[in-house]
């Protein structure tokens, strides 16, 4: 049974909204009367990393084809190599003949067959160049074989939550079973810059160098936007032009603090349009919408009796830091309303959820996340379990 806030505590909490991380949602639009861009792609989705929330969408889950925005998996399994020392960025590989298949019309880091390679190189020729031949040289340096690391790149895609993908290759050449939708995409870069913070500044890199052949970024954003510092392009005649982006502007209600924004277009009929359109959408987000920040991670939000424990009460609140993001202006409506169990019984551990808070907008319900115990509360001994049970008998009565 749960147990409204009393009047004292929803005033105590009054000053700080509360609310719950929201996952992403396909084809959704935040809220009711925030204008919507019309985008020239054939699918698009914005989403708020720092929030987790899912902003405004068209056709998110249109199967599509993901092109070189495939490397993006091809990279987070090789970071992922690098962080259990699998690999190391200065460790040398040696391509196979199988860097031979990639056509002189594909991407391409000039690396060659029986000649050394350094992982460092190699994530650089991927991320910057978009190399197909690269992430030929990392699939086999990460699964020993390409179709092993198709395998691996599947197995991520299903543990990540990605219902809608399945790869075929490592780079993005076109196959009838190699597709993914945004709302994927978005998952998966949202997990890349999460998990791999020390790696993600590759994507911000202009320009690489190998074989004495220099390579721009094929990211048009790096030189038009400073708050832009990623991510990764794709292309195919089939798939069209494509990019997903993400820019890093200041968060309102935190000093120093940021908030971040990923844009996912796909299939528009030119780069130049691509990178307009994409822009667009992070100018529209930030414009638009407020990312407020509600709580520090485990912050307390009550400390409420607990029965046929050694101790008398428990510290309850938020596991994590909390954000939400709200139409610009709107913050201020919201209001928390805790709800949580009745009766607190021990043994409870620490991180067991025993209510949540949600946040409201008048009547409406705009998200809600769960209130978890802080800290573990084992039971009394057999007298104090016997003194509460008499208690809580007088209590139920």
């Amino acid at each position: 049974m749960l147990n409204r806030a009393t009047p004292h505590l929803a005033s105590a909490l009054a000053p700080v909204i509360v609310a719950a991380t929201i996952a992403a949602a396909p084809a959704t639009v935040l809220a009711q009367g925030v204008p919507v861009p019309q985008v020239a792609a054939k699918s698009w989705m914005l989403y708020d990393v720092t929030s987790g929330q899912a902003l405004a969408s068209q056709n998110a889950d249109l199967r599509i084809e993901p092109a070189s925005l495939t490397k993006l998996m091809t990279a987070y399994l090789a970071f992922e190599a690098l962080k259990e020392k699998r690999l190391t960025l200065d460790q040398t590989v040696t391509p196979t003949d199988i860097v031979r298949k990639v056509k002189s019309d594909e991407s391409r880091m000039f690396i060659e067959a029986g000649k050394p390679v350094s992982v460092n190189d190699l994530l650089q020729g991927l991320i910057v160049q978009s190399g197909n031949d690269a992430a030929l040289a990392l699939a086999e340096a990460v699964g020993g074989s390409e179709e092993g690391f198709v395998a691996m790149m599947n197995r991520e895609a299903q543990r990540m939550g990605m219902k809608n993908t399945h790869f075929s290759n490592t780079d993005g050449v076109p196959d009838p079973n190699h597709y993914t939708t945004a709302v994927d995409l978005a998952t998966l870069t949202t997990r890349l810059i999460k998990d791999f913070p020390e790696y993600y500044s590759m994507y911000s890199q202009k320009e690489f160098t190998y074989n004495k052949i220099r390579q721009p970024n094929r990211n048009r954003l790096l030189y038009i936007d400073s708050t832009v510092d990623g991510v990764k392009t794709g292309h195919t005649k089939s798939a069209g032009y494509c990019l997903i982006s993400s820019a890093k502007r200041p968060l309102a209600n935190v000093p120093n603090g940021s908030r971040r924004l990923v844009s996912i277009v796909i299939g528009t009929a030119t780069e130049q349009i691509r990178t307009q359109e994409s822009l667009k959408i992070l100018n529209y987000g930030f414009q638009f919408f407020d990312t407020l920040r509600l709580y520090d991670r485990g912050q307390v939000l009550a400390t409420p009796d607990i029965y046929k424990g050694k101790t008398g009460t428990i510290k309850i609140g938020v596991a994590d830091e909390t954000y939400i993001t709200v139409p610009k202006g709107t913050g201020s409506r919201l209001k928390p309303v805790l709800e949580r169990q009745e009766l607190l019984i021990a043994p409870i551990a620490a991180g067991q959820q025993v209510g949540t808070v949600k946040m409201m907008d008048g009547t409406t319900k705009v998200a809600e996340f769960p209130v978890v115990a802080l800290e573990e509360v084992p039971e009394a001994g057999f007298f104090g379990r016997l003194w509460d049970t008499i208690r809580l008998w007088f209590k139920r009565k």
